[in-house]
């Protein structure tokens, strides 16, 4: 395994059931991580020892699903594949950060695709690839019909009071960094709230 192997995510935002949860964690045991997890009303963690680092995955609960949420680094490549796979099979969204010699690569992920791939290289960046939105009328027409957008705009709607008290709570203990990593998610929700509104 490569010494110097490390990746970032960030932003993630991937959702499961109670199911699914059980079933990561069976997949863990099985490929050798020792590992334990912790319930409460609003967090479900789970340790997962890589070596000598733990790498504690949180599971924000939202009604009866969970999300998996914050940025990790990841230096075991195992775990780092394994995390990669539940993006694409969750379909989820991420900011994925690979670090190798004196370069950067930056995955933008939505859906479970890539739609943009940056590499930066000390002061400089260079776009290496960039997804045009693809949307057919037969994707208008389903989207119209479906419900699934007034679902998602109420959860959506508890997401933004839960991130808003999150804020709130930042600004009052004076966490700046804290602050403005939560104003930045509420900008992605604001957006993704006015797209289900239209």
């Amino acid at each position: 395994m490569n010494r110097s192997y490390e990746v970032e995510y960030c932003n993630l935002e991937l959702r499961f059931d109670r199911r699914q949860i059980q079933n990561l964690l069976r997949e863990l045991i099985q490929q050798g991580y020792s590992l334990y997890w912790n319930e409460s009303d609003h967090l479900f963690t789970v340790s997962v020892r890589t070596g000598r680092k733990l790498l504690k995955l949180r599971f924000q609960r939202i009604l009866n699903r969970y999300k998996l949420v914050g940025d990790y680094l990841v230096k075991d490549e195992k775990l780092a594949l394994w995390i990669e796979k539940l993006i694409g099979d969750s379909r989820g969204h991420a900011i994925v950060k690979r670090f190798r010699d004196r370069q950067i690569l930056i995955e933008n992920i939505m859906f479970g695709e890539i739609i943009r791939l940056v590499e930066v290289s000390g002061m400089e960046h260079r776009i290496i690839f960039q997804k045009r939105p693809h949307i057919t009328v037969e994707d208008m027409v389903q989207a119209f019909k479906s419900k699934r957008a007034e679902l998602r705009a109420g959860v959506l709607r508890l997401e933004i009071d839960y991130e808003l008290a999150v804020l709130h709570e930042a600004i009052q203990e004076g966490r700046a960094a804290d602050a403005e990593a939560s104003k930045e998610k509420l900008k992605v929700m604001r957006v993704e709230m006015l797209l289900l509104e239209l």
